[in-house]
């Protein structure tokens, strides 16, 4: 009841980094409400719906090859810079 009216929407970035940065995945999840609702996934190439809006959102994304495209791009500018950045400190601990 406290919390009636209040929405959430989360966007999470997971890099799922196999042999070092040799072999990077990234998947991209968009939440609402704790229901995720797309996700793009590099190794598929494509946004996958998972509820009736999210089937929407993912055809609408798919047909826009500049997003799909950033998604493919993210793996090196964010997934393996962010690895690059952080193993040295990590390892280091």
């Amino acid at each position: 009841p406290a919390h009636t009216g209040v929405f959430q929407w989360m966007l999470k970035l997971e890099c799922h980094f196999i042999n070092g940065s040799d072999r990077v995945r990234l998947v991209e999840r968009f939440i609402y409400n704790r229901e995720q609702l797309v996700h793009f996934d590099s190794d598929l190439g494509h946004f996958v719906g998972h509820t009736p809006f999210g089937e929407i959102q993912a055809k609408h994304w798919n047909r826009q090859p500049e997003l799909v495209e950033e998604g493919r791009v993210q793996v090196d500018t964010f997934c393996r810079h962010n690895y690059e950045v952080s193993t040295p400190v990590l390892v280091s601990r």
